[in-house]
């Protein structure tokens, strides 16, 4: 039985002593991607096996021992699969991708003769990769402007508009009414002086 199983597989068994990242590629075709296996402890090695929905088989593809040697798989390209390793990271990259490439990746490693896996990597290839969703704002409603042309605008501030001559006619005439005062005051001192000459 597998205690920490949490499905099991074609007899092999998916737990927590390692995790796979990520859960899904989309990757174009002649492109390269990468997958990565971590375990929660020291390990003697890491397996790469491909679950082909197509074909209904689960292949053996390469495994890394923590030095970082790997052995291949029957009739697996050593120039398509490579990887890296280390104490609990091992990852495994795929280049010159094809669509015959598609299926589910899962790392695992062995333990009291049983094989335990990941949770998989499903890598999809395709020749154009789709365009990515764009979201539209709504534009902000406006106000509508009132707009005045050059036009009517020197037709309201010319030299004959009555915005320029009603000012200035309202301004001469406040200024006539402030000089009479000033006017018969000049008046009556001229005439007190000379009133005072004709006297002596």
């Amino acid at each position: 039985l597998c205690i920490l199983v949490s499905f099991f597989f074609s007899g092999f068994c998916t737990n927590l002593l390692l995790s796979q990242t990520p859960e899904h590629i989309l990757a174009q075709t002649n492109n390269k991607t990468e997958m990565l296996c971590k375990l929660k402890k020291e390990h003697a090695g890491v397996y790469w096996y491909r679950w082909s929905q197509e074909r209904q088989n689960f292949e053996f593809l390469i495994f890394f021992n923590p030095l970082g040697k790997a052995t291949y798989g029957t009739n697996i390209s050593q120039d398509k699969f490579s990887g890296t390793s280390s104490r609990i990271s091992y990852s495994l990259h795929i280049s010159h991708l094809h669509p015959s490439d598609d299926g589910t990746y899962y790392c695992s490693i062995s333990q009291s003769s049983q094989l335990f896996l990941g949770s998989g990597t499903q890598l999809r290839v395709v020749d154009v990769l789709p365009l990515p969703l764009k979201t539209t704002l709504s534009p902000l409603s406006k106000k509508p402007m009132r707009c005045v042309t050059r036009s009517k605008a020197a037709s309201k501030t010319g030299a004959c508009s009555p915005l320029v001559w009603v000012p200035l006619a309202m301004g001469v005439l406040v200024l006539l009414l402030s000089l009479v005062p000033t006017a018969h005051h000049l008046y009556r001192l001229r005439r007190r002086l000379w009133l005072r000459l004709h006297r002596q």
